[in-house]
């Protein structure tokens, strides 16, 4: 067992302040997450260490598009979700049963970057399940990458909670945020969560320097409202109108397998509203009609052209424009 972060004791029980649902724990039960214990007035975390995936990704399939595009990011996972979204692609280890057994197989950091490094690497994306759940392991991850040279990279919910946010954000490149709707009833009854703490880590992690990409998924009937998605367009304009949204369509998985697959139409139709919001950088995901190249905003010539998750540089360039010399907002770097 490693011991948490974030937490106070409270009247028998343990509070967890990592993520935005602050659990209250009694002794010997887990809070919502699954994977973080209260034990003798202690709060600990049971996956430090104990990897379900190690993968190398295309950086594109986070999706980040304006982060060292091209190259790959080592990717990994423990299991456990603080969110129970009924749409989860990767339910089999985010949504882990109580009685769930964890591995005694502790990976250290070092091997981690270990392992990117050998890979070409050239950064570590923490993901898919919501990093924050084995937030003490990749915080200490990304120290040693750094120390490497390599980018740090969180795929997330969005429900980390000030003080950790604040944290690990000096190590910390990168983060695609997922809103994934923009209702409170939607994130009440669709993944058991609040909107608002969403909202105000956006904002906080642009505030702090950390390069923000956004990811909305496409749930017909669900969150595809157009006044809905409007006000969420309007809301990322209002933190940086540089913002990547990427807009991804939704096919059938988990609890959701009667609901409809959405449509090209309909991301187009939303790509339109974004655009009308001020945004600059709008794609669409899921989808095999194009809508994901990037192109300068100086004088819309084509910078990235990319076709599923492979891409690939229109000259030679670290974000500059190879036509104008108009530099791209993202996390270029001397390792791209």
């Amino acid at each position: 067992m490693h011991q948490a972060s974030f937490y106070s004791y409270e009247k028998g029980k343990v509070r967890c302040g990592l993520c935005s649902h602050r659990c209250l724990i009694a002794e010997g039960h887990r809070g919502l997450c699954g994977v973080r214990e209260h034990r003798d007035g202690q709060l600990y975390t049971l996956n430090y260490g104990k990897l379900v995936a190690g993968n190398c990704d295309p950086i594109e399939k986070k999706p980040l598009f304006h982060v060292l595009p091209t190259t790959t990011s080592y990717s990994i996972s423990t299991v456990g979700c603080n969110f129970r979204c009924q749409h989860c692609q990767n339910h089999t280890i985010s949504q882990i049963p109580k009685s769930f057994l964890f591995s005694n197989e502790i990976v250290t950091p070092a091997a981690v970057v270990d392992a990117a490094v050998k890979a070409g690497c050239k950064s570590i994306s923490y993901t898919y399940v919501e990093p924050t759940v084995f937030y003490e392991f990749a915080y200490d991850c990304c120290v040693v990458a750094h120390k490497r040279g390599l980018k740090n990279v969180f795929v997330s919910n969005g429900y980390m909670a000030k003080k950790p946010s604040e944290k690990i954000a000096h190590y910390l490149d990168a983060i695609n945020i997922d809103i994934k709707g923009f209702s409170e009833a939607f994130y009440r009854n669709v993944v058991g969560a609040k909107l608002a703490p969403v909202l105000e880590n956006v904002a906080l992690m642009h505030s702090l320097g950390v390069w923000v990409e956004v990811t909305t998924l496409l749930i017909p009937g669900l969150n595809d409202s157009q006044n809905e998605l409007r006000e969420l367009a309007e809301f990322i304009a209002s933190v940086d109108t540089q913002i990547p949204w990427h807009l991804t369509a939704f096919h059938p998985a988990y609890k959701m397998t009667s609901v409809p697959p959405a449509t090209v139409a309909l991301l187009q139709r939303v790509k339109g509203i974004g655009k009308e919001a001020g945004l600059r950088y709008v794609y669409l995901g899921n989808v095999t009609n194009g809508g994901e190249n990037t192109t300068c905003s100086s004088c819309n010539g084509l910078l990235i052209e990319r076709k599923g998750f492979s891409a690939r540089l229109i000259g030679d360039h670290n974000g500059a424009c190879p036509s104008c010399g108009a530099q791209c907002p993202g996390v270029w770097g001397e390792s791209f």
